[in-house]
């Protein structure tokens, strides 16, 4: 009996598991953020762009693009023995943003990711979360392994509010999406700290607004 209460005593208790949804516009590379960092396959709804979308879908500046996701793409990453991080992409193109209010249930935090070369594309992302008061950082993608611009820079035109995090990344490498994750993880930490500021719970509002101006 001895011996089974000492075995009892040394089981590891469950990590700690923590929704985090990656965002962003149509084609900023959700996607391919996911599928890099996941310790899973990751699950993906990618369905092949076809021309009868051509109506609907702006491939402006992303003409390589083949598929979309339709729905939602999932992995997860551990980080330490007592965190892991369950992954959601959510779909970019408008026609699928009622989805956003769904897979926002439940979730404490977000990753927006950016394409510097089409930065309109995320502001309906940026929004979302700060409407619903859902802590987010920002990862600047940098399509081709390139960062034209600085944190500062990007940070200004996207008009965020000051403490909002912008990381410059690569959607493809699986170091970068991590140090994006775990910057996020640490700003939730300290919100949670004693004597932050409370950022309260998600709000019911379903608008997607499409525009976003900056602050004066």
């Amino acid at each position: 009996m001895a011996g089974s209460e000492d075995t009892a005593a040394r089981v590891d208790p469950a990590p700690e598991t923590v929704k985090i949804l990656i965002a962003g516009g149509f084609g900023v590379g959700k996607t391919t953020m996911v599928g890099s960092v996941s310790e899973i396959v990751p699950l993906r709804t990618e369905e092949r762009l076809t021309r009868a979308g051509l109506d609907v879908d702006d491939l402006s500046g992303i003409g390589e693009k083949h598929s979309t996701t339709v729905a939602l793409d999932f992995g997860r990453i551990t980080l330490g023995s007592d965190l892991v991080l369950y992954l959601f992409g959510t779909p970019g193109q408008q026609r699928f943003w009622f989805m956003w209010n769904d897979l926002a249930i439940g979730a404490l935090g977000a990753v927006v990711l950016v394409d510097v070369r089409r930065p309109e594309s995320s502001f309906a992302a940026i929004d979302f979360f700060e409407r619903r008061r859902i802590p987010f950082v920002v990862g600047a993608n940098g399509f081709h392994g390139k960062h034209p611009y600085t944190p500062e820079a990007i940070r200004e035109a996207l008009a965020l509010p000051e403490g909002t995090q912008v990381l410059l990344c690569d959607a493809r490498d699986r170091s970068s999406c991590r140090d994006v994750l775990i910057a996020l993880v640490d700003r939730l930490i300290d919100e949670t700290a004693p004597g932050s500021s409370p950022g309260g719970s998600p709000s019911p509002c379903s608008a997607f607004p499409t525009t976003r101006s900056p602050r004066g």
